[in-house]
């Protein structure tokens, strides 16, 4: 039985769903069609659209997959946890009703039916990725571990592919901190903590990185009570200070204990408990509950593929590729989080496409030319773009609105968070952050901005509903264009207005 199917439980109606789709227990591998001109390893997202869209493009195409179709995503990552984030939102806007002058006397999380809700949109979303969908798009799917035995074939449980062009996109995992003591604790990690039945009643939660914060809100709200440990002094280290104050806030008010600064974790048992000691910013620490959460990195997928035999060369961020998103194996291509910092479904996404051309039809994109946004959701959302900082030489420079100054962020209750765009000196749009309760959903129009140069005085122009969040975009371009009016063109306006008069 293949690994991945550990962690799709338990094994109800929705799961078996699941199952019948991504991985069907009486699938028998076809036999290879002659030299496919691309083999897809993986099929994560990544994995799916290379082969989907070179299919689609008249391409012969084959596919493999060791464990489940539809990879991190479907299975232990993007669909379940926005699921969960989901009912957690329901259960926070219930207890907090009073402000909008609703009276709810009393209400309860029924964790059971939250989890079972999850895997019923989790099942209801499986046959787009799965194996009679790629088969009705032209896609030759093999179920099984896949090893290069030469620059032009691969073996598929001992079943010989062979291909002009191949693509890796196997995907990362969650990495084991080297922690004492916490390997023998059992932790959960994203692709574990979907199969829980009951709601710890005390989580703690190592790493304070996206995965880490968002699964510690939720919990948070669903009841149980958490504490987060970070290694670094702030929540949310990558990204921006400012945001990684407010999300860290909002944590906190949900009832999330962090432990920033946490060094010298250790962890114990002592009959049904975990203890997690550690020293927070030089202050010891123990806590105990009842079950852990590994949030704390991830790792490639790359150890049984043979890359070495093959030239392709690995370092531990995964597969090295240059900006074409070739191998240091000219026939070999990868794309997906296996190599690139970007690891998002809609990055994958986009750098298969990039693929696709590369590999098929002599294409010359670059990875290097993608505005890749990312977004965490929390509660609110950070959204981010491009570059954030100021330049030190005076090139770029920062607008900042806040949500206090928006009014359907003052009508909604929701008046944390901010919006900062980087701009260079002609108001063309570098980066942006935003930090409000649907980030993920504005940061498309920045996006956009930036891949047509629409320039943020531009932006000023565009007509937006009120009251909206989206507002924020064209306050941004109001206050550059205020940074235009210098003294000497105020000077020049008013004689042009005494002139007027």
């Amino acid at each position: 039985m293949s690994a991945g199917h550990d962690m799709i439980w338990p094994r109800d109606a929705h799961n078996l769903a699941l199952l019948s789709h991504v991985h069907p227990a009486d699938y028998v591998n076809p036999m290879p069609q002659g030299r496919y001109n691309l083999v897809v390893i993986g099929g994560g997202t990544a994995g799916l659209v290379c082969a989907v869209g070179a299919a689609g493009l008249g391409a012969k195409v084959a596919l493999i997959e060791r464990d489940l179709l539809g990879g991190d995503c479907l299975n232990a990552g993007c669909v379940p946890s926005k699921a969960l984030v989901r009912s957690a939102r329901a259960a926070h806007e219930v207890k907090r009703a009073g402000e909008f002058g609703v009276r709810v006397t009393a209400h309860e999380v029924d964790f059971a039916a939250v989890m079972e809700r999850m895997r019923s949109l989790r099942a209801r979303i499986a046959p787009v990725d799965g194996v009679e969908s790629l088969r009705q798009k032209g896609v030759d799917v093999f179920l099984g571990a896949a090893r290069f035995v030469d620059s032009a074939t691969i073996d598929v449980e001992g079943t010989r592919v062979s291909f002009a062009r191949a693509v890796i996109a196997t995907g990362t995992r969650a990495a084991l901190p080297e922690v004492p003591g916490l390997a023998d604790a059992q932790p959960l990690t994203n692709e574990t903590v979907f199969g829980l039945t009951e709601l710890p009643r005390r989580l703690a939660v190592i790493g304070g990185g996206p995965i880490g914060a968002e699964l510690a809100q939720v919990f948070a709200r669903f009841g149980s009570t958490v504490t987060l440990y970070e290694v670094s002094p702030r929540l949310l280290p990558r990204e921006d200070a400012d945001a990684s104050t407010i999300i860290r806030a909002a944590l906190e008010r949900d009832g999330v204990q962090c432990r920033m600064g946490a060094r010298n974790l250790r962890v114990t048992q002592l009959g049904g408990e975990k203890i997690v000691n550690c020293d927070s910013l030089g202050v010891a620490a123990e806590d105990r509950c009842d079950q852990i959460l590994v949030a704390a990195g991830r790792l490639p997928n790359v150890e049984e593929l043979n890359l070495e035999g093959v030239g392709v060369r690995v370092d531990r961020h995964g597969v090295q590729v240059n900006d074409y998103l070739r191998t240091t194996n000219a026939r070999i291509f990868a794309c997906g989080d296996v190599c690139t910092q970007y690891k998002f479904t809609h990055a994958a996404d986009a750098l298969a496409r990039i693929v696709i051309g590369n590999a098929l039809f002599f294409g010359s994109d670059k990875a290097s030319a993608l505005n890749i946004p990312w977004a965490i959701y929390t509660n609110p959302e950070l959204a981010q773009v491009g570059v954030r900082a100021n330049d030190e030489e005076g090139k770029r420079q920062t607008i900042r609105f806040d949500l206090a100054h928006q009014d359907r962020a003052l009508l909604d209750g929701v008046t944390e968070g901010f919006i900062k765009v980087t701009h260079d000196r002609r108001g063309h749009i570098l980066g942006a952050t935003i930090v409000a309760e649907h980030a993920g959903e504005l940061i498309g129009e920045v996006v956009v901005a930036m891949n047509h140069r629409v320039s943020l005085s531009h932006l000023a122009n565009a007509i937006h509903p009120y009251p909206t969040q989206s507002e924020m975009l064209k306050r941004c371009g109001d206050l550059y264009r205020r940074t235009m009016l210098t003294p000497s063109v105020a000077k020049l306006l008013q004689k042009v207005l005494k002139w007027r008069r």
